[in-house]
């Protein structure tokens, strides 16, 4: 997949650049960028948050791996992964409330006074329904999908956990830091995609092929640095690294694209001061936002339920008393 991304780039029509006076700055911009981070210029807000969520992935990838390799987990109760997991969750949770600031540098601020988040209500940020997209999508994640890698890969949790639906509250909130910076990292390739190339039929192949590859390659790795901690099993661990990496990228193979260009209007209306009807921005509401995030969810959900029924495995959802063998039978 990596070669047939290599072969597509060689094809494709880089943009041709121009630039622009930023009015009232004395500074230039140039308005087509190759960029991996959202224009500073046209898209603070959604530059900020992405900024904010690279600064934190390093802390939380820490305390996870001293977690794993120090063993330390084998001392951990029930209100201890809740304890981790909700305080390693609440940075991002938290800052659109606390901090909506963040991810301003100093770089910016010449241009923008701070972060537009600064300036409207807390359920208007960008950050906050970046933050509520997300959680919105764990939540889904791990009501219903894990009930997917329990029935199709046998897999399963078994450290001491509070549940509901026999999946681990806790994961409920890990899920949101990882997915956070799992989707930041796919904004910035497709970014880089769709900055950098004309809009024709080779750059839409080539956004599917990147789309693809990253939804796979975050699933496998995911499924790999996970095989060191024991509480989390499958019967068969070949078969997970290689279907089931397959299987778990469909998650992201929907919610990749679709986290790209979510809310991509926000900074349009603090950036055009004109009356022009094609230069109005789409009004993104929290309710809105978690209307997407359950649409996305319910594409990803019937993905899943197709591969199950086409493997021929009956899906069990709830009582941890409940499990399928390898024959498909209920238990």
């Amino acid at each position: 997949m990596i070669a047939i991304i290599g072969g597509l780039i060689t094809i494709q029509t880089p943009k041709i650049s121009s630039t622009i006076a930023i009015k009232g700055t004395g500074s230039v911009s140039d308005s087509r960028l190759s960029l991996w981070l959202p224009n500073p210029i046209t898209e603070p807000s959604k530059r900020a948050y992405e900024i904010y969520v690279l600064c934190y992935t390093p802390i939380w990838i820490i305390a996870f791996c001293c977690i794993v390799a120090f063993g330390l987990y084998e001392d951990f109760d029930e209100w201890s992964y809740m304890k981790v997991c909700v305080g390693l969750s609440l940075p991002y949770l938290l800052q659109p409330i606390l901090y909506p600031s963040a991810g301003t540098s100093s770089s910016t601020s010449t241009i923008n006074s701070s972060n537009p988040d600064v300036q409207r209500p807390i359920l208007e940020r960008y950050s906050f329904k970046a933050n509520l997209w997300l959680a919105v999508y764990s939540f889904i994640g791990n009501y219903w999908y894990t009930h997917y890698f329990y029935s199709v890969l046998h897999a399963k949790y078994t450290m001491p956990a509070h549940r509901l639906n026999n999946v681990p509250i806790a994961l409920y909130f890990a899920t949101h830091f990882y997915f956070s910076t799992y989707h930041v990292f796919s904004n910035m390739l497709l970014r880089k995609v769709t900055t950098t190339y004309q809009p024709n039929l080779t750059r839409k192949i080539l956004y599917i092929a990147v789309v693809a590859t990253f939804a796979y390659f975050t699933a496998f790795m995911e499924t790999l640095t996970i095989s060191a901690y024991p509480d989390y099993s499958f019967e068969d661990r070949d078969m997970a690294y290689t279907v089931g990496s397959a299987f778990y990228g469909i998650y992201f193979i929907v919610s990749f694209p679709a986290f790209f260009v979510f809310d991509q209007d926000i900074d349009k209306k603090d950036n055009n001061n004109n009356n022009n009807e094609n230069s109005k921005s789409t009004k993104i509401s929290a309710w809105d936002t978690i209307i997407s995030s359950c649409g996305y969810g319910m594409i990803i959900m019937i993905l899943l339920d197709i591969v199950r029924l086409y493997l021929d495995i009956p899906l069990v959802v709830g009582s941890s008393d409940v499990v399928c063998s390898l024959k498909g039978e209920i238990l």
